[in-house]
């Protein structure tokens, strides 16, 4: 009987299932595989977040970019441009992506290093994130210029650092204070100096 192959194998998904229940699938698959074995992903962030967050400071950006992924929707309606009532939408999911360059980085370092990804120390795995994020831009034939929005990233460690930086916390560790940038404060709170943040390298 003949091997069938896994781009035949694709195909016939693609023809016995309409492109959106295959990508709803995948998204889900992807989630699911990143909700059940995360040290990657946190060992990524652990690489390419600031370390004034600490620990619990990371696996919360983390688990925030996590939760953001596993939210997203395709061909939602986002917010217009100022200056502009052209209506756009949100793309493919870019989940089953991330969960590629996941797999590369954790393979890339079984091949140099004979260890998980999440079992090397921070230079080696700066040292693959970099190669991992060199290729990804040379494959969509451009370079990272500028932070690009999280769903657009050209790879996974691009859109960990996007998503951290359009937040909340990264304002506030920007500034050294609690702005609580895009939440609700008292009317009453807002005459008043925020408080300060205390870093790990403050404690």
């Amino acid at each position: 009987m003949p091997t069938l192959s896994r781009r035949r194998f694709l195909a016939t998904l693609a023809a016995a299932f309409p492109l959106a229940v295959v990508v709803r699938r995948a998204h889900a698959a992807a989630v699911i595989t990143l909700e059940r074995d995360p040290a990657t992903l946190d060992a990524l962030a652990e690489t390419v977040l600031p370390s004034e967050l600490g620990s619990a400071g990371i696996e919360a950006a983390a688990a925030a970019f996590l939760d953001w992924g596993a939210n997203y929707h395709e061909g939602a309606e986002l917010v217009h441009g100022y200056g502009t009532s052209r209506l756009m939408f949100s793309g493919p999911t870019p989940l089953t992506r991330w969960t590629a360059h996941l797999d590369e980085l954790d393979s890339a370092a079984r091949g140099k290093f004979q260890r998980s990804f999440r079992h090397l120390n921070a230079g080696q795995r700066e040292g693959l994130v970099r190669a991992g994020i060199a290729g990804a831009a040379a494959d969509r034939g451009g370079r990272l210029d500028r932070m690009p929005a999280v769903a657009s990233a050209n790879h996974v460690a691009v859109a960990l650092i996007a998503h951290f930086y359009q937040s909340s916390a990264a304002t506030d560790l920007c500034y050294r204070a609690h702005i609580g940038k895009a939440t609700c404060r008292p009317l009453a709170a807002q005459a008043k100096r925020p408080l300060p943040v205390l870093t790990v390298g403050d404690r």
